[in-house]
């Protein structure tokens, strides 16, 4: 049975600079310190983390959401993709963004859960509150 989870984080900067670098392979590594390319418009492909991450960019609202097809070499083969959804808001000391993963193959939301948490949180919040 496919499992899902939803967590949130506050990001020191613009809904806009947030949206933008997620979409851009540039930006994606440098705040993660891993590959990533991303072609940024609906039906777009990307890659993260190398080549652990792939999917396809699904729905694009500028500077406020995006909904990705997503999956890792972790996935069954044979198994569908699961679904990213981003979403961006506005809030005291910048920008709130909910994170709601769904259709995840049995037993691994709770690592994909610690996983965003670690890899994608904690090194955004140091990169968008560096001084640039």
């Amino acid at each position: 049975m496919a499992q899902s989870f939803k967590i949130s984080t506050t990001l020191p900067a613009t809904a806009k600079r947030i949206y933008s670098a997620w979409l851009s392979g540039k930006e994606h590594a440098a705040f993660t310190g891993e590959r990533a390319r991303v072609d940024p418009k609906v039906g777009g492909r990307f890659t993260a983390f190398g080549d652990y991450i792939k999917g396809t960019n699904l729905e694009l609202q500028p500077n406020k959401k995006i909904v990705q097809a997503w999956r890792t070499t972790e996935f069954p083969a044979d198994g569908e993709d699961s679904r990213l959804e981003v979403t961006l808001e506005r809030v005291d000391g910048g920008t709130k963004l909910t994170l709601t993963h769904s259709n995840i193959p049995d037993g691994q939301a709770d690592s994909y859960k610690d996983g965003w948490k670690k890899f994608y949180f904690k090194p955004m919040k140091e990169y968008f509150g560096a001084k640039k």
